[in-house]
């Protein structure tokens, strides 16, 4: 009989000696069978570690010493369950841990609906929904803080040697801080590694955005292993360039072109601005530098009068929005824009748009982490034409790549 009859068997026999009718009935036979299969297997791992039954006699510096009633959740409610002990005191249940009191999938349950953004209220509910037991905030959060060990190795990991593209950008949140409410950025860095993947290296979370916490990240990714990268794409804030260059002497700094045109035409007026962009395009969708700094220069002669500071801005930042054009259309598409990141970002805020407020910096830290651990179990396929990507920048950098 194979062990699926045997089980049916065992089931059948169980629903007729104990009279089960219903699905109360079911769920009372299955918490006291949980119990004394929990019990079984503590009994089992005493022996083991004794080396001897249960009332087998043998000569033994440490022995069985009774037990002690320890109330523990499952997926059945509380149960109350004899642990053994032993002599010395040496005896380290691995069913049933010392300090856990919970046997069940519910810590589980409550890091998946953390992760999804729901509030400590709606676990707590949903919890007692299903196992008849209300959650409170601190053991909501005590649950959830068992996945912190995991978030600092996770920042804390060796990295790749050379990154193809790394795209950096932040994201803001409010937090609890000193008892205010204070404003955080969360750093995010992306990289695109020499297969051709997507990976977040790293989360910080650190004051309002300064190239000065940027220096710190940069820093931190070159001690964790990243000694190349040959593109960063970045947003314009004000000293990025500096704190690029001051740990990747060689990589080439790319503006978000988006970012630009939004930064520029910030104040063109309504009535202005469908003519102004046309002639903006004709300067960032140019097929060459050459052309694109001419259709600049025609830009400058049309709207310098009416948006000087406009016109200035593209002039001003000129070295850092012209590389993509020295690139395919292929590589351009990924480095003209964070596009890449934002797409992740819009995913942070989908899920965090129910929290108005983080109770610490840590609080912010597991809920996008988690989020994170999602975005990265769906990046299984490479960036398009990968293979034509890795070759152009081979060759144009003289730095082969190999994959």
């Amino acid at each position: 009989m194979g062990r699926k009859e045997s089980i049916k068997e065992l089931v059948s026999q169980l629903m007729k000696e104990q009279e089960i009718e219903g699905l109360a009935d079911l769920q009372g036979v299955l918490k006291e069978v949980l119990k004394s299969g929990v019990e079984e297997l503590l009994s089992a791992e005493l022996e083991n570690e004794l080396g001897y039954k249960k009332y087998e006699r043998k000569s033994s510096k440490n022995s069985r010493n009774g037990s002690s009633k320890k109330t523990v959740r499952s997926d059945y409610g509380n149960l109350e369950i004899d642990i053994p002990r032993d002599r010395l005191g040496e005896f380290e249940p691995k069913v049933v841990p010392k300090h856990s009191k919970d046997i069940s999938a519910i810590e589980d349950k409550v890091i998946s609906m953390y992760a999804k953004g729901m509030s400590q209220r709606d676990i707590s509910d949903h919890i007692e929904d299903i196992y008849g037991m209300p959650l409170s905030a601190t053991l909501i959060s005590q649950m959830t803080d068992k996945i912190i060990p995991l978030v600092e190795q996770w920042q804390s990991r060796s990295l790749e040697e050379r990154y193809p593209f790394i795209f950096m950008d932040a994201i803001h949140y409010k937090v609890k801080h000193d008892n205010r409410i204070v404003k955080k950025a969360a750093y995010v860095v992306l990289g695109v590694n020499l297969e051709g993947f997507k990976d977040i290296l790293g989360i910080w979370i650190g004051e309002n955005e300064s190239s000065k916490f940027w220096l710190k990240i940069l820093t931190d990714l070159r001690n964790r292993g990243v000694k190349k990268v040959d593109i960063f794409s970045v947003d314009g804030l004000t000293g990025f360039k500096q704190a690029i260059l001051a740990s990747y002497p060689d990589a080439i700094i790319q503006r978000c072109i988006i970012h630009q045109i939004r930064s520029s035409t910030k104040y063109v007026s309504y009535k202005h601005i469908k003519a102004l962009m046309k002639d903006l395009k004709a300067v960032y969708k140019a097929p060459n530098e050459e052309e694109a700094y001419r259709n600049l220069e025609l830009f400058k002669e049309q709207w310098n009068h009416h948006y000087p500071t406009c016109v200035k801005s593209w002039y001003e930042n000129w070295d850092v929005i012209s590389p993509f054009f020295m690139y395919s259309e292929n590589i351009r598409k990924i480095m003209y824009t964070t596009n890449i990141i934002e797409n992740l970002h819009r995913k942070f805020r989908k899920v965090t748009k129910s929290k108005a407020v983080f109770s610490t910096d840590m609080a912010l830290a597991k809920m996008l982490y988690l989020i994170s651990q999602d975005a990265i179990s769906k990046w299984t396929q490479r960036v398009k034409n990968w293979d034509l990507i890795i070759n152009e920048l081979s060759i144009l950098h003289d730095s082969p790549l190999t994959t």
